[in-house]
């Protein structure tokens, strides 16, 4: 079981690594495979598998406890995984030989196929047929004992297909270039003071960090080692100074990756933050911190990570002052993880710089006391020592943990609209979250490792107070009236559209006239009614743009100008709805990158990338009937009447 919990925290590090483990076997096998069609909708499909000399082919997966592969054979199931929804296999695949039980160096018994294979498959396509057909080929190879499974992607040309709409993403050059005068400046001050923002959430992260059982006893520890093994206190000073560069570089550096994904494509930020999948890794791994937290078991980095970073560190060069920093990094995961990986998700929206900020502010103040106290040593002193308030904080966080995992849940179902977590459901769970935090905080409920004789201190009873009032306004804010109570949380919980109570059609931003989805149907209006369109970049899984929704939109001022002036066009870029079969296309951006706009979330993230050469949201941006550009893009902009200005200059300026 200890191992099962090693194992999770080391892939919550890797989560921010590029693994390149799949690259190394590209050249193993080669595929090829066509399409025979045998009426309007039903294919024979035959591809050719060429496994490199001394490799084999494998029947099925092999099992983890008796390491030996079950019997039956793979001709049960196909090898090709259709990609597209309204495409099924009909009949079972055939191959041109039979697979061979034998034994094997891996596996006491396999069922192996010759390095050589041809396969057939049969599919029917339901309704519109692509000229192109996706599909990803499923195998198994091993040589000796080495083993790899293999996801081959594949594009087979479909004789009675047709090509898919192309919808088009460039606007004209008007669309996209701002007139003279046009107000709207301010949008890259209000990008850089987001950018200051996430470095000073990363900065506040930190300082949670140092207070947790992982990193706090360390302080004096590793502090005590500087000054004694210095042979002087100048020395001391500098190894201290060092060590505390070195943290933050650890920390910096783990953000490279991200300015170099971000060169490929801008808009995989969004992509990587919205993530269905993503989000609900980090709602499992949460919740498996937050039990850990609350004292059921411990999660540890396999030992051998941390061994290895230790006999490398020591003072004789600086780069066993780094090693150093890094054994810290690694023993203080299981207390760090969450918080970095919080970071993560939230910071990545705004790009791979956001994120660097972000990174940063964390271990300036993860580095700060080390270097201080490595100065000044003699205020070690001051430090509170170790003991029952470190478990006390420790189950704090876990608290805050599993009320966080419901957030990234709810990031997955916002995005995929799957109807778990309305806004109702969130603010019930966070307020029973709370609920527990008072009945901890108070003794009334026990966990591991208290001690349960303890008095309860006035800090705890206060704390639980807190607790409390804050489970109190949740569930009053629960109700549409009360609404305002909750609008320091606006970005956490579901928006007020996405809820029990909400009727259909019913917007619930403050705007309830001329509002659409799609970029086309808005200019049409625009047209008819001759009116400027607001284009509105926001996303389900977008805290800010929850916030200028509940905080900006819903100001009377706002809302009726909205209303009265403009067409409003809210694009979600991170929507995973498919588009229809025909509307799907492949689109060669601007740079030459090639890439498939099969989702909804596809669209419109492509279309402000290319057009507004801007990936984060909310983006606003105002534009006449004639698709001129009628004023500066602008982002989040919090204060009502800067924003009610901005909307007044772009019609102003439509009239002129």
């Amino acid at each position: 079981m200890n191992k099962i919990f090693s194992f999770l925290g080391a892939v919550v590090l890797l989560l921010t690594v590029q693994s390149t483990a799949m690259a190394q076997t590209d050249s193993l096998v080669q595929v090829s495979a066509t399409a025979t069609p045998i009426n309007d909708s039903t294919y024979k499909l035959q591809y050719h598998i060429q496994a490199k000399e001394g490799w084999k082919l494998y029947g099925t997966t092999p099992s983890n406890d008796s390491h030996e592969l079950d019997p039956v054979p793979m001709t049960t199931q196909p090898l090709l995984i259709l990609k597209l929804e309204t495409a099924k296999h009909i009949g079972i695949t055939s191959y041109s030989a039979k697979a061979i039980k034998q034994k094997d160096v891996l596996f006491k018994n396999a069922l192996v196929f010759p390095n050589k294979l041809e396969a057939t498959d049969t599919i029917i396509i339901k309704g519109f047929q692509p000229d192109t057909l996706k599909t990803i080929l499923d195998i198994q190879i091993a040589k000796g004992t080495e083993f790899y499974e293999k996801e081959i992607p594949l594009s087979i040309f479909l004789v009675n297909g047709k090509k898919t709409t192309s919808t088009q993403i460039l606007l004209p050059a008007s669309a996209t270039t701002p007139p003279a005068g046009a107000c709207g400046e301010a949008a890259h001050d209000s990008k850089k003071s987001s950018l200051w923002t996430v470095f000073i959430l990363g900065f506040l992260g930190g300082l949670i960090a140092l207070i947790t059982p992982c990193v706090f006893p360390m302080i004096p520890v590793t502090v005590s080692f500087f000054t004694k093994r210095s042979k002087t206190r100048k020395q001391g000073i500098k190894n201290g100074l060092l060590y505390g560069l070195s943290i933050f570089l650890i920390y910096v550096l783990a953000s490279v990756p991200f300015h170099l994904l971000g060169n490929v494509q801008p808009e995989i930020f969004n992509s990587i933050s919205t993530s269905p999948v993503l989000n609900l890794i980090f709602f499992v791994i949460f919740i498996f911190f937050s039990i850990s937290f609350f004292g059921y078991f411990e999660i540890t980095l396999p030992s051998g990570i941390a061994n290895k970073a230790d006999s490398k560190s020591g003072l004789g060069s600086l780069g066993g002052i780094f090693f150093m920093a890094i054994t810290l990094a690694i023993v203080s995961f299981s207390c760090t993880g969450p918080i970095l990986g919080t970071l993560l998700v939230g910071s990545l929206q705004g790009g791979a710089w956001a994120l660097t900020l972000g990174m940063a502010g964390f271990g300036i103040a993860l580095a700060l006391p080390f270097t201080l106290f490595a100065i000044f040593p003699q205020w070690l002193h001051s430090l509170p020592k170790s003991g029952g308030w470190l478990d006390t904080v420790k189950k704090i966080l876990a608290f805050l943990e599993l009320a966080l995992a419901f957030k990234f849940l709810s990031n997955a179902d916002l995005v995929q609209h799957w109807g778990l977590l309305k806004r109702e459901v969130f603010l019930g769970l966070w307020a029973l979250i709370s609920v527990g935090l008072a009945l901890y905080l108070w003794g009334k409920i026990h966990l591991p490792h208290d001690n349960k004789g303890a008095k309860i201190s006035m800090g705890r009873k206060l704390g639980g107070l807190v607790a409390i009032a804050f489970s109190v306004v949740l569930i009053m804010g629960i109700f549409p009236k009360n609404a305002s109570y909750i609008k320091f949380l606006s970005g956490f919980p579901p928006p007020s559209s996405y809820s029990l109570l909400a009727k259909p059609n019913d917007d619930n931003r403050g705007v309830h006239a001329n509002v659409v989805n799609d970029y086309q149907k808005a200019l049409a209006l625009s047209k008819e009614q001759n009116k400027p369109i607001l284009i509105d970049f926001t996303g389900w899984a977008c805290v800010n743009c929850r916030k200028m929704e509940e905080n900006v939109w819903t100001d009377p001022a706002v809302s009726s100008y909205i209303k009265d002036n403009f067409i409003l066009v809210s694009l979600y870029v991170d929507d995973k709805e498919m588009l229809p079969v025909d509307k799907r296309f492949k689109y060669t951006s601007k740079a030459g990158n090639e890439k498939d706009i099969n989702s909804v979330g596809d669209l419109w993230a492509t279309f402000q990338a290319e057009n507004f050469n801007q990936v984060t949201q909310p983006l606003y941006v105002v534009i006449s009937p004639e698709q001129n550009l009628l004023s500066n893009p602008v982002g989040y902009t919090p204060d009502v009447q800067e924003y009610l200005h901005w909307l007044q200059c772009g019609v102003a300026k439509g009239k002129k």
